[in-house]
C-alpha cells in the first residue's frame, strides 16, 4: 500500500491520514538537529535528487519570469497603518 497518491495535476497527496498523523504524533520532526546532521541530510537528499535525475534542472532559468514577477508583487512598498487619504 502505497500513503502517497497523486491527483490528476500530478501533485502529491496523503492517502493514510490516520497513518501519517500518528507518524507525525511520534515527534520526528519536532528533534532539533544539530548542525552536522543537518548537513549530512541535505547532502543526502541533494545526492538523492540528483539520482533520480531531477538536479540540476535541464533549463536553470526556466520559470524565471514568473520568480521575478511574483517578487516584484510580494516586494512592493505597503503604508498600512498611515493616513493613505493624504498620499
Amino acid at each position: 500500500m502505497s500513503l502517497v497518491s497523486f491527483d490528476c495535476e500530478g501533485i502529491r497527496m496523503i492517502k493514510d491520514r490516520a497513518y501519517w498523523e500518528a507518524w507525525e504524533a511520534q515527534g520526528p520532526l519536532r528533534e532539533r538537529l544539530d548542525p552536522q546532521r543537518a548537513l549530512k541530510l541535505a547532502d543526502a537528499m541533494y545526492e538523492y535528487a540528483r539520482s533520480l535525475g531531477v538536479f540540476p534542472p535541464a533549463d536553470p532559468l526556466a520559470g524565471l519570469e514568473t520568480k521575478i514577477a511574483l517578487a516584484r508583487i510580494v516586494n512592493v512598498l505597503s503604508t498600512s497603518g498611515t493616513d493613505r487619504s493624504r498620499s
